[in-house]
């Protein structure tokens, strides 16, 4: 059997897709795969990520390719794939989930802690804009686009001292570079961080249960947990939100934490549910931040991101 994969053609996207080729091959040694780069959005947008007010700029091309039949499966980063896919297709497939940390690189060695006041330093997401400005609001945050490998030399080129990016990406990619683990009380982790998502058509049973045999059941109980809550305070560039699910026995924990755009208010949640029901604990999380005003968050968020994009 002969598959076809779909994929982004950056470098992060061409390592987890022959990652996953890799696993499949173990379970399932006579298959065949090829794998189609298509071009999206988020590739010819060269605004920055947090501007660009539409979800599943990276992966919407893709999945389209799968369900018109032009691709089998896509191979995504899970964090871009949005609450709601579409009818005819469905996450088929999570692997075991990477470390969710973002991390810190500097062109000195420096930390985020003691690096010079007024440094600069680049970021593509608006969460770690506002988590970086909160630790340290001495410092200039510099919206930064391009590829992994792109940003880390930026982040010794002349326009800045620094950048803040997930250590999931420079593990993939086998990226030799120094980096500072930035910890999860002060960075928490975009929803789905880490993980990679497998997409495919809702009909094709046989190709789902192929792609069943190299998934983590905890990654994908964690990752559910974690889009539920997304899906419920339709969470993404209106306000910054990180979450972090972690299984511990037969229980879950769920960390989430939310930001106005200028870092001046946060809200806090903490949730502990069944292991097996992480829908239930993900909504449950989403509704108490709804209760505490998680929505006003959003005020005047065009305003600051447009700050920022000057900067």
């Amino acid at each position: 059997m002969k598959y076809v994969v779909g994929a982004r053609g950056s470098g992060l996207s061409l390592a987890q897709t022959n990652w996953v080729i890799s696993e499949l091959k173990k379970v399932s040694p006579d298959s065949e795969y090829e794998i189609k780069t298509i071009v999206t959005k988020g590739d010819t947008d060269s605004r920055p990520l947090f501007t660009i007010d539409q979800k599943g700029i990276f992966e919407k091309e893709i999945d389209r390719a799968v369900a018109l039949k032009e691709v089998d499966f896509a191979v995504h980063s899970l964090k871009d794939v949005p609450s709601e896919l579409d009818s005819n297709l469905v996450i088929a497939s999570i692997p075991k989930r990477e470390v969710v940390n973002d991390v810190f690189i500097s062109s000195d060695g420096s930390t985020l802690e003691n690096i010079k006041s007024g440094a600069v330093i680049g970021t593509s997401s608006l969460r770690r804009a506002v988590q970086i400005s909160r630790k340290r609001p001495d410092v200039t945050v510099k919206p930064i686009r391009g590829n992994i490998e792109t940003r880390i030399r930026k982040a010794f080129g002349e326009n800045y001292d620094a950048i803040v990016l997930a250590q999931a990406g420079i593990s993939r990619l086998h990226v030799d570079v120094k980096f500072t683990p930035l910890p999860l009380d002060d960075f928490s982790p975009s929803p789905g961080q880490g993980a990679i998502a497998i997409v495919a058509r809702s009909d094709d049973v046989e190709t789902i249960l192929m792609l069943k045999k190299i998934e983590d059941a905890d990654s994908r109980l964690e990752i559910e947990a974690e889009r539920a809550l997304s899906g419920y305070v339709d969470s993404g560039c209106r306000f910054p939100l990180g979450a972090h699910a972690k299984s511990n026995g037969s229980e879950m924990i769920l960390n989430v934490t939310a930001f106005s755009v200028d870092g001046k208010q946060s809200l806090h949640v903490n949730k502990t549910g069944i292991k097996d029901d992480p829908r239930s604990l993900g909504m449950r999380a989403g509704k108490e931040l709804r209760e505490k005003g998680v929505n006003d968050l959003a005020l005047n968020w065009r305003e600051k991101v447009e700050e920022w994009n000057k900067t």
